[in-house]
């Protein structure tokens, strides 16, 4: 069973920043896609962004200009930088891989808290 470890979740005010990492804990697998899931309280989980291992990115509209994602030298690691917090990226950010193509993979992290307040 892949496990992925998420960290840098927390309390911030709106504009504000925070980084989420996410790391394969037991394993040195390089991912086809990595990327991160967004679930806000009440809703379902969309995906936010993703990368591939050749570099390339996608991102939801409603992130676009304000996160970043991308991948650590060991690619079984990414991180997730994300700016000018607001309201509605409150929500716990799930952390997926896919180790032969695109998302949603059958790897998925506990979650980490993001809560953005106003």
């Amino acid at each position: 069973q892949v496990q992925l470890v998420e960290s840098g979740g927390g309390l911030v005010q709106a504009g504000g920043s925070l980084r989420l990492s996410c790391a394969d804990s037991e394993s040195m697998f390089t991912y086809v896609y990595m990327g991160w899931y967004h679930q806000a309280p009440g809703k379902q989980r969309e995906l936010v962004a993703t990368i591939s291992s050749g570099g390339t990115t996608t991102y939801a509209d409603s992130v676009k200009g304000r996160f970043t994602i991308s991948r650590g030298d060991a690619q079984n690691t990414v991180y997730l930088q994300m700016n000018s917090l607001q309201s509605e990226d409150t929500g716990v950010y799930y952390c997926n891989a896919n180790r032969f193509g695109t998302l949603p993979g059958s790897s998925w992290g506990q979650g980490t808290q993001v809560t953005v307040s106003s």
